[in-house]
């Protein structure tokens, strides 16, 4: 017990006055922080708490994905896989064109038995992947198929595809909405799922709800395409409105290049008209594609759609085989910066409707830390009151542990660059209630072993010793209740999981090693003939 290693107390002391340093910036005002801030080396991690939406305030919106444009365009999809089919076999015998109906199913006759034969060999090889799942189970079917006597081909895409299709667009929306929310230079941003097919987004600190929207779009999605000819068949031709100018222009259906192949975007101005203008960069794939489409239409207009929304539409002059462009169509300079940003961040897979948009003011935040305050302050002196009550010089101890274990949580929350929130706040006031029922456990047991007629340095050493494997289980369940709340929690409830779990670790280094530290120094300096408690 009296044997305790003088590396042990230094590093138990640096580790303090590390936690004490990491938040001393919390403590400062925005104008002293970013002072400190400029004035150290870059490599030192000076950083404030990151406080949540319920502290700050902020931008909440909940949006969910639109499931009928997720079957439309599935649909569209697969009657382009059916052209490209019909092409390359060189299939001469379709009657009629190419139709959806009911948003799911595409049909098509062909009048020909070996023109059918050959293309539904090609289809029945899109629509089963064969590919095995994760749990060993063959992947369903795309899309079923039924042949009609006349010749007639129905394609219906499958419910489970699109439900597949669904999750798949929410998870990639989450990625795309997040990088565009990264561009506002915002800290800590929460986007998660809620449900099937709904996605929530808080940004803490934002209250620029319209700024917020502008940025998030709900699809931004961006496509090149051919502007239709008279004398178009009218199925593949959709009339879409146009942003600078009055009237629908028809374009069509057909998708030429992809707004996802875009690598850059970036605002300029035009060297003629000086007017605000977005320019744009192509993937190989892209330029490849793009230098295709405008070599092979040389004098025709070229449709820019951007949300179903044709905002420019130029002649091909000629072939542009750079790989790259410029979107024009009478931008304000923030609205030229704020399509980069879209388009930078990528498409959207399928539209978003917003279901609900609300701002928390800071008054509503600074009520909750006050709250928080005044609730901390109360636990934390009743705790103490107890401790010094009830264990004397023994509570002085495990009420210096337990600022420390305080010290620690918060200093680890901005190592982590973690977000505290109102939950988290409870979560750090719940763990001052474990650490000292840690110290209690192990006072009790000196108590006890003192009664049976040890000696006092026999007794303290067996207080720590047998304790120590009581606090480890005790501490142990409660860790896997934050494991579990984390990983199957959302929102404050991994909030309040991840202050649960920071406390826990740290109450194993201040209620057992630094107690136990503090202790065997005061019996070397004090040499008692008593214990205080």
């Amino acid at each position: 017990m009296l044997r305790y290693a003088t590396w042990k107390v230094v590093s138990i002391l640096l580790m303090t006055a590390l936690a004490l340093l990491l938040i001393v910036p919390s403590m400062l005002s925005d104008a002293h922080f970013k002072a400190l801030k400029s004035s150290v080396p870059k490599w030192l991690p000076v950083e404030q708490i990151v406080l949540g939406l319920d502290l700050q305030g902020g931008a909440h919106i909940l949006m969910e994905v639109d499931s009928a444009d997720v079957v439309r365009t599935q649909a569209a999809n697969l009657r382009d896989d059916v052209r490209r089919i019909l092409r390359d076999e060189t299939v001469r015998s379709l009657a009629g064109g190419i139709g959806i109906q009911g948003n799911r199913t595409v049909q098509f006759r062909l009048t020909d038995a070996n023109d059918r034969q050959k293309v539904l060999v090609k289809l029945r090889q899109q629509a089963s992947p064969g590919g095995i799942s994760a749990l060993g189970v063959v992947q369903a079917p795309v899309f079923d198929i039924t042949e009609q006597p006349d010749g007639t081909i129905r394609l219906t895409v499958t419910e489970q595809e699109t439900l597949n299709k669904i999750r798949r667009a929410v998870e990639q929306s989450i990625e795309v909405l997040r990088r565009r929310v990264d561009a506002l230079g915002t800290t800590e941003p929460n986007i998660q799922r809620q449900g099937n097919d709904r996605i929530l987004v808080q940004v803490p600190g934002l209250q620029d709800t319209k700024r917020l929207m502008e940025i998030l779009g709900t699809t931004a999605k961006l496509e090149f395409r051919l502007v239709a000819d008279t004398g178009f068949n009218p199925a593949d031709v959709e009339m879409l409105p146009q942003t600078d100018q009055p009237g629908l222009l028809p374009v069509e259906r057909q998708v030429m290049v992809q707004g996802e192949d875009l690598t850059d975007a970036q605002p300029g101005f035009d060297q003629r008209t000086s007017e605000p203008v977005v320019n744009f960069r192509f993937n190989i794939r892209g330029g490849q594609r793009f230098g295709e489409v405008t070599s092979a239409n040389v004098g025709k207009p070229f449709a820019i759609v951007l949300d179903a929304k044709v905002i420019s539409a130029p002649r091909i002059l000629g072939p542009i085989t750079g790989g790259s462009g410029q979107i024009s169509g009478r931008f304000t300079v923030e609205q030229a910066n704020n399509l980069s940003i879209l388009l930078r961040a990528g498409a959207l897979p399928a539209k978003l409707t917003v279901i609900e948009e609300r701002t928390v003011g800071p008054g509503l935040g600074q009520d909750s830390i006050d709250a928080g305050k005044k609730a901390a302050y109360v636990a934390a002196a009743l705790v103490v009151a107890y401790m010094l009550m009830t264990y004397g010089v023994f509570g002085i101890f495990a009420d210096l542990a337990l600022l420390i274990h305080v010290a620690m949580i918060f200093a680890s929350i901005i190592l982590l660059q973690a977000t505290l929130t109102l939950p988290g706040i409870a979560g750090i006031i719940f763990t001052i209630g474990m650490a000292v029922d840690s110290n209690v456990l192990i006072y009790e047991r000196i108590r006890e072993e003192a009664k049976m007629g040890r000696s006092i340095i026999s007794a303290l050493d067996a207080g720590f010793t047998r304790a120590f494997a009581t606090i480890v289980d005790s501490n142990a369940t409660m860790m896997v209740a934050a494991i579990i709340l984390y990983f199957l929690g959302s929102g404050p409830v991994r909030g309040f999981a991840v202050s649960l779990g920071l406390g826990i670790l740290t109450t194993i280094i201040t209620a057992v090693t630094m107690t136990r530290m503090m202790i065997s120094l005061w019996y070397r300096w004090a040499r008692p003939t008593r214990l205080p408690i």
